[in-house]
């Protein structure tokens, strides 16, 4: 019997997530569909109820709903509660129960960690945005024990929030701050949507202050290579898009679905050669 997994958002026209995991069902020879479901918000509740009533074997969770969605389901993940959203629901049949899983901040540590310099414990992280995304990637960072996280948003109350929930070594910054001190950081990450298609020539902040040592990483992989980026690369730094996170995060839904080793690289090549006809 095919399975029959989706993406639950709004809107989802844009997404590659059908994309990547076809390529990942037809790999692995599993036989099943992934399903794109525009859902707005007031049909939320309705749309998780669907998915047992339909049988539907699991969903990841997109814009807007990461938060909201989390009173629907019937069991959070550790890493859930933690996070404080979900990104990806399991039907567990056998326990008829729907379980919320959040696998960004997982899938972004696994795109990150092959390109540090140094150990976790001894890198200083600076985050800009304290939003979805941004949250995830914190509170990962965090639990993970950089040695320290700056967070700076353009709401600095945010910001100040989001580092009292991560604890440890987490301070906030305003953005202007964070611009004049870049040199004190190993990795500076943007995960705010500003400079995503079609607002493409915006950065978050400006990188004047730069060291060339520095891993710049954004978590928008539409464009390929943002206007952040590539005044990173004129100033000699490393960059790092966003693919990484996305396929990665796939992955590990896939995996929790279907109990089966994803096939990153094929996944990765999928989603890559998809961008590169943009």
């Amino acid at each position: 019997m095919t399975q029959v997994f989706g993406v639950i958002g709004d809107p989802i026209g844009h997404t590659l997530s059908p994309l990547m995991h076809t390529s990942a069902y037809r790999d692995t020879g599993i036989s099943a569909s992934y399903v794109s479901f525009n859902v707005k918000q007031e049909n939320l509740e309705d749309a998780v109820k669907g998915i047992r009533g339909l049988g539907i074997n699991g969903v990841n969770v997109t814009v807007p709903h990461k938060i909201e969605v989390m009173k629907y389901v019937d069991e959070l993940d550790e890493t859930a509660k933690r996070i404080g959203a979900v990104n990806t629901i399991v039907n567990d049949k056998k326990q008829n129960k729907l379980i919320g899983y959040n696998t960004d901040g997982e899938g972004y540590l696994r795109s990150l960690q092959s390109r540090l310099r140094k150990p976790f414990r001894e890198t200083r992280v600076l985050l800009i945005g304290a939003g979805g995304a941004g949250r995830a990637v914190a509170v990962t960072l965090a639990h993970k024990g950089v040695k320290q996280l700056t967070i700076a948003n353009r709401t600095v109350a945010s910001a100040e929030a989001l580092a009292e929930d991560c604890g440890g070594e987490t301070r906030a910054l305003s953005l202007g701050t964070a611009q004049a001190s870049l040199m004190e950081f190993d990795v500076v990450i943007n995960s705010t949507s500003v400079g995503m298609a079609p607002g493409t020539g915006q950065m978050p902040i400006s990188l004047e202050k730069l060291a060339s040592r520095t891993l710049v990483s954004d978590l928008i992989y539409n464009p390929w290579k943002t206007r952040f980026l590539k005044e990173a690369d004129k100033k000699g730094a490393e960059t790092l898009n966003g693919v990484g996170m996305f396929v990665h995060q796939g992955a590990l839904s896939f995996e929790l679905w279907t109990g089966v080793q994803a096939p990153v690289k094929i996944m990765e090549r999928t989603v890559t050669e998809k961008l590169r006809e943009v």
